[in-house]
């Protein structure tokens, strides 16, 4: 059978297992709880494929092999997100979970109102979340869109409202159940299909030697990383700091408030130091430094011969001309995993916050579970259709929009350091610090363009990190009741999540040597790279950026489980369990002192 036959067999088959776990889910969301957070039971499997999948969206398996084709070397830095997305859940998973558990959160807005005790950082939240759902969601669904236009001659856009109406079918009708199961299978295919089409690319060359020696003939701007000279002579963007700028952005997805809300799901924490060090650090690791490349620096040699006129021709244009019979039908269901699996969780969560922080809270509190249900089913309904409004009618803004999305997620980081780790900043220093984070990503981005080629995220944490400051110097203070909340949940945290002597050592250690990783193996001192080292026929670049994700994995394996960053005991579990359910409903103000009070979480 013929390649695009192939593809429609898989594509039937995809549809019918996403319609198996969307009616499952449905049918299992009796409560609240059941369909916005899967009942707080996301099993250890679906949650390690599910996080990986969403964490690499459509862009990853897309618009990466493309951009290397654009800029070579440099770009291909941008693989090191398989380490940099995954260190944010290092820092803050675990401990979101035992908050999730003890208090009954299932917002993220949740958790910050009540812990700053300030109703502006929940709608800076629903806005954050809105705008991240809408905006990354329409990015998958347009590419998408593209590429099954590509690949089978559907027309562009009832291909993308097809594709959209899959997720939304079981996202809006299973919830986080549905997404964590269908999120699981798109992991697979999606790392599946990135080697494959990787494998063919290489095999046209006639495998790694004959490809390795074409390299060296390659242009010294495909091989090196530019200077900021070369910047600002308008010819490249991806100087040292900005790669290492750019990577603090797609910390964002999981800092996001999509990932908080999947922390608060999970049945217990122990699935999350596999999925940061092992399933994305190494997994799409191996897919991403090796077999993306292949695809990009290929593309420069073949440009001409498959007339590349784009970046996002490249994968599309490598796909029909090399990858024969049932292995295009696995590249292509990969592609449209990872636009799906990032797409379904964004759509799911955005709703759910809204119907929560919006609907439940401030227009209808006495509503029930059923009516809780369908109304973030109808949300989720209307992030879809404005996410396609917005791919339609915006599609030279869509890389923009997407950039926006993540760098908005980093600046989430400022109340999860407050909250998680104690950072001590008042509330509304974080609300206005948020604010102000926002304004400055928009402006660096969309307006001055990476000033000093350092990314948007840099600039909007860095704004976000002064304002907050600048309130709590300026004697702003929170009132003694939100203080006294404050510090009943850090000191319960402390105690249940304290370091043993040996995680101290690690900790102490590795304090240090992850900012030398970062300036070595993904900033200015990546500079390095260009004349450091070479071997197996690698050029030095790419020599360079695969010792240093060697290294990133063992410096992973170290912050998750031998500085305890993200494992957990028997012991935290079981106290977690037994002392859950401390559920605040109250609408939280500065002003206004909250007594948690003790009852079942709906």
């Amino acid at each position: 059978m013929s390649g695009v036959t192939w593809v429609w067999i898989f594509l039937g088959l995809y549809i019918l297992y996403c319609l198996y776990f969307g009616l499952e889910g449905a049918i299992k969301s009796k409560t609240t709880s059941d369909y916005a957070v899967a009942g707080r039971s996301v099993p250890m499997i679906a949650y390690l494929l599910a996080a990986t999948a969403a964490s690499f969206s459509g862009w990853t398996f897309v618009g990466h092999p493309g951009s290397i084709w654009l800029a070579g070397l440099a770009y291909a830095f941008c693989s090191f997100y398989v380490l940099t997305i995954p260190i944010t859940g290092t820092f803050f998973a675990k401990r979101t979970w035992l908050l999730g558990k003890r208090y009954g959160f299932i917002t993220p807005g949740d958790m910050y109102a009540y812990y700053f005790g300030n109703e502006g950082v929940r709608w800076l939240v629903v806005i954050a979340a809105f705008l991240y759902s809408t905006f990354y969601s329409a990015v998958q669904f347009m590419a998408a869109g593209a590429l099954f236009q590509w690949v089978t001659g559907f027309d562009f856009k009832l291909g993308a409202i097809f594709l959209a109406a899959i997720v939304l079918f079981y996202v809006a009708a299973g919830g986080m159940r549905a997404s964590s199961w269908v999120g699981a299978m798109q992991c697979i295919f999606l790392v599946l299909g990135i080697i494959v089409l990787g494998f063919f690319a290489l095999y046209h060359f006639g495998g790694w030697t004959a490809f390795s020696a074409k390299l060296a003939t390659l242009p010294k701007k495909y091989l090196e990383i530019p200077s900021v000279i070369e910047f600002t002579s308008g010819k490249t963007i991806w100087t040292g700091m900005m790669i290492l700028t750019y990577m603090f952005s797609l910390m964002g997805i999981q800092s996001s408030p999509a990932f908080t809300m999947w922390a608060f799901a999970n049945k217990n924490p122990r699935p999350f130091p596999w999925q940061q060090a092992f399933a994305s650090t190494w997994l799409v690791g191996f897919a991403l430094f090796f077999f993306s490349a292949f695809q990009g620096l290929g593309a420069i040699f073949l440009a001409d011969t498959l007339k590349i006129a784009k970046d996002s021709d490249v994968v599309p244009k490598l796909m029909m001309e090399f990858v024969p019979g049932i292995w295009l039908g696995i590249v292509f269901i990969g592609a449209i995993a990872a636009m799906h699996s990032t797409a379904a969780p964004y759509v799911g969560t955005g709703s759910t916050i809204i119907c929560r922080d919006v609907y439940f809270r401030y227009i209808r509190p006495g509503a029930g579970h059923a009516e809780q249900i369908w109304t973030s089913r109808l949300l989720a309904v209307a992030i879809t259709v404005a996410a396609l409004l917005v791919g339609f009618t915006s599609a030279d803004a869509l890389v923009m929009l997407g950039a926006l999305a993540t760098a908005f997620g980093f600046v989430m980081y400022l109340p999860l350091l407050g909250t998680i780790w104690g950072f001590r900043y008042p509330g509304i220093g974080v609300f206005l610090g948020i604010l102000a984070g926002i304004v400055v990503v928009y402006l660096t981005y969309g307006v001055f363009r990476y000033p000093l080629t350092i990314h948007s995220a840099g600039w909007g944490i860095f704004a976000a990190l002064i304002v907050a400051y600048l309130c709590r110097g300026l004697g702003v203070k929170d009132s003694p009741e939100i203080k006294e909340r404050q510090k009943e949940l850090r000191d319960w945290l402390n105690s249940i999540d304290s370091p043993t002597p040996s995680q101290k050592k690690w900790r102490n250690v590795l304090k240090y040597i992850v900012p030398m990783w970062y300036l070595l193996a993904i900033g200015p001192l990546a500079l390095i790279g260009n004349k450091a080292f070479s071997f197996a026929g690698f050029p030095p670049l790419w020599a360079w950026q695969i010792v240093w994700w060697l290294l990133g994995m063992v410096m992973m394996w170290a912050l998750c489980f031998k500085a305890g960053m993200s494992t957990v005991t028997d012991e935290q579990i079981a106290r977690a369990e037994v002392e859950q359910n401390i559920v605040v409903d109250e609408v939280l103000t500065p002003g206004k002192p909250i007594k948690p009070s003790f009852k079942a979480s709906n």
